[in-house]
């Protein structure tokens, strides 16, 4: 077994805390070598296609990975900004103002830093920079609301892999979801009523997840179930009635089946039943991204108009907003309860005596 290089441990460097927030990840830029890049790492991961290996890597090899990155390095284009990707920037502004919260609250043992599971910054490259920096217990917080096995186990599997090559191991505490967490429902209810006192109320609020394919759920994955709790449980922070609100899955790919209701088909049903206003808000995205801004905001709202719909509007995603860094802030002090450090003054000392020591 060959281990990371520890070499530049220093024995007086004080002990920390590091809490690494992480997100899905993004390419390096709105281009085909890009696109190509990043999705040959997203779509290799067995948690995200659960195909056999050699079937799965001729069609992604010879087909997909030939075709699909022109076509997204266009949507990818649509949702660049100067600062870069929107998920890039408005997970690291989560980062920064997490970190100012715990300087604020007196916690200089803390290091908070972000990661990408896909593309950069990677997982590897962020740790590496934690540890150097002394950190001796780590907690994981994916920003992924509800669990599933192709976003937060796949997390886990990418922290692991990494483990696997190091001599010595932080005590870790790894956050799998958080769908029910009440300042999160809070902060996600408190960001709708303001997008309706500045615009109103639609006609229907309709709550879009990422979809999955439904036999993910059927061989027992619980996103399906945490989507619906989390719609149930902002719903009646807002007051609303079973009959104001929808949950619908977004984002399928490929030909087999994904959980329904669709976003787009039921947003190209509504206008003939009635519906002519909605409000799209997602739960499961916390931070606005290729499937928010370009999927939802844009290619979905011709859907509706096309279909007759005369109101729509995406409300964002919660970013960096403070109810939303509050709540992250609440969920990381749960999971690192009892982690304090005691300043070791001998350390250095007993091991500079055992380095000394010409029998050791």
């Amino acid at each position: 077994m060959r281990y990371i290089n520890t070499t530049q441990f220093d024995h007086q460097q004080p002990d920390k805390v590091g809490v690494l927030i992480t997100n899905l990840g993004t390419p390096d830029a709105p281009t085909k070598p890009a696109l190509k890049r990043y999705l040959k790492q997203f779509l290799s991961d067995p948690r995200v296609v659960e195909v056999p290996r050699l079937i799965w890597w001729f069609v992604l090899n010879c087909v997909i990975l030939q075709i699909r990155p022109k076509r997204s390095a266009k949507a990818y284009a649509t949702v660049f900004t100067e600062q870069g990707s929107p998920l890039l920037f408005h997970t690291q502004a989560q980062a920064e103002a997490l970190a100012t919260k715990f300087s604020q609250a007196g916690r200089d043992d803390i290091v908070v830093d972000f990661a990408m599971r896909y593309g950069n910054p990677s997982i590897e490259s962020v740790l590496d920079n934690m540890f150097k920096q002394g950190v001796r217990k780590l907690v994981v917080l994916p920003l992924y609301p509800q669990y599933s096995a192709s976003t937060s186990a796949s997390t886990f599997d990418a922290i692991a892999e990494n483990f696997v090559k190091r001599r010595w191991l932080p005590d870790l505490r790894f956050v799998s979801h958080y769908a029910d967490y009440k300042p999160f429902i809070a902060a996600a209810a408190a960001h709708i009523q303001r997008h309706w006192q500045q615009h109103g109320k639609a006609d229907k609020l309709i709550f879009s997840y990422h979809g999955i394919p439904k036999r993910y759920l059927t061989n027992g994955d619980p996103y399906h179930c945490q989507c619906y709790k989390t719609s149930r449980l902002i719903a009646e922070q807002l007051g609303l009635s079973a009959d104001q609100y929808l949950t619908t899955f977004q984002s399928r790919f490929g030909r087999e089946e994904w959980l329904k209701p669709y976003t787009d088909e039921t947003l190209k049903s509504l206008p003939a039943t009635g519906v002519n206003a909605v409000q799209i808000f997602c739960p499961g995205f916390s931070a606005d991204c290729l499937e928010t801004l370009e999927e939802i905001a844009e290619e979905n709202k011709e859907y509706f108009l096309q279909a007759g719909g005369q109101r729509y509007e995406y409300i964002s995603a919660l970013n960096a907003e403070p109810e939303h860094i509050d709540a992250l802030y609440q969920l990381i002090n749960d999971n690192i309860q009892g982690w304090h450090f005691s300043p070791d003054l001998n350390r250095a000392q007993r091991a500079k005596q055992v380095m000394d020591d010409k029998n050791y």
